[in-house]
Parts: structure tokens; C-alpha cells; sequence
């Protein structure tokens, strides 16, 4: 269980950039059997938005933001062995940044929340373009494709993407979500079909039945 003196003694070992001591919590929720759910969402993606608040209010450096986030990826390494311990469902998701947003951590969650629920999953990574995205989405054919949106300002990329995609595979279900919706859904696109945004790896979770 991740306790709020846990989530405290790894946030600051975080903003510190105290890469064993975070390493060491996150090895002991491992061991406990810690849901994986559990530990992106209550540590992994609650660290991270506090982090972008602090930034936002110019009370971290970018320096720091970048180093959190890098070490962020880093103890994601260490929960891979764990996440395919669910039966195949024979469905396949492709995630991947929207065109010119570089922020990659969100992603990577959701693929791998994906990928405990037994989906087969490709992540494409940071500011993939479009042309080589649809390419992607030819050759694996998935039953979903996920967009992450970390910068709200990017947001103008993001709906150039789901057009083109609406456009080549209208019937592909997209998800989209990140720190760039923390204010709510956007209405604007609303009128895009079988789109469904996801607020959180929870809300995530949810949607897929594993609640």
C-alpha cells in the first residue's frame, strides 16, 4: 500500500534527485505486490503533476523537471518484468506522443497499464509524425490507438493527427489523455469519431474492466 509518508519520502527523494532511494522504495512496493495500477498512479503520475504544478509556478528549473522526469523512466524500467502476467486478450493498442510534444512518460504508463491488462502494445515514443504514425498503424493494424498531450499549446497538432487518422481509419478507437487536459476535456473535440478521453491511469483502468 502506498502510504502518504511513502509517497512523501519518495517525492522528496525525487526532487532531490536521489535515484537509489527511490529505487529502494519502489523495489520494496514490488516486493509487497503493489498493484502496478497502484504504483503509476499514486506515485509514478502523482509525483510527475506535482512536479509540472511546481514548474508552473517557476518554483523548479527546467534542469529539475528534466531530471525527475528522466529518473521517472528509469524506475519504469524496473516494473517491466511484472507486466505481463495476464492472459493474452489477442487486442493490440499503438500509443505514441502527439507531433511536436516530447514529453514521454505519460505514454509509456499507459502502454504499459495496457499491457497488464493483457494487451499487446507498441509505443512509439515522443513527437513520432503523422506520415510514419499512420504508416505504423497500417502495417500492425491495432484495435485502439492512444495520444498523449503533455503541453497544452500542442494541442492544434493534436487534432491535425486525429483528422488525419479519422481520415485513413475511421473506425480506429482513439484515446487521449495527459497533463495538457488537467483542466478538463477540451470540447473542441468532441466532434471527432470514436475518441474517448481518459483523465487518468485510474479512469484508464476503469474502461478497460479491470476495475
Amino acid at each position: 500500500m502506498i502510504t502518504p509518508k511513502i509517497y512523501d519520502a519518495y517525492f522528496t527523494a525525487l526532487l532531490k534527485g536521489d535515484r537509489q532511494a527511490c529505487i529502494e522504495i519502489v523495489e520494496s512496493l514490488l516486493d509487497e505486490g503493489v498493484e502496478i495500477i497502484s504504483l503509476y498512479h499514486h506515485l509514478f503520475e502523482k509525483a510527475l503533476y506535482e512536479v509540472g504544478a511546481l514548474w508552473e509556478r517557476n518554483q523548479i528549473s527546467v534542469a529539475k523537471e528534466h531530471l525527475v522526469t528522466a529518473m521517472t523512466e528509469s524506475l519504469l524500467n524496473m516494473v517491466y518484468p511484472h507486466l505481463f502476467k495476464t492472459k493474452p486478450t489477442g487486442e493490440k493498442a499503438v500509443i505514441s506522443c502527439a507531433a511536436n510534444e516530447y514529453h514521454q512518460v505519460g505514454g509509456k504508463m499507459v502502454a504499459d497499464i495496457l499491457a497488464t491488462a493483457g494487451w499487446d502494445t507498441y509505443f512509439l515514443g515522443a513527437n513520432t509524425p503523422t506520415e510514419q504514425m499512420l504508416a505504423f498503424i497500417e502495417e500492425t493494424r491495432p484495435d485502439m490507438l492512444g495520444l498523449s498531450l503533455s503541453i497544452y499549446f500542442n494541442l492544434p497538432a493534436l487534432k491535425r493527427e486525429i483528422e488525419a487518422v479519422n481520415s485513413v481509419f475511421p473506425n480506429l478507437d482513439i484515446i487521449i489523455g495527459g497533463q495538457a487536459f488537467k483542466w478538463g476535456e477540451v470540447p473542441s473535440l468532441n466532434t471527432f469519431k470514436n475518441l474517448t478521453y481518459i483523465p487518468s491511469l485510474e479512469d484508464l483502468k476503469t474502461d478497460l474492466g479491470e476495475s
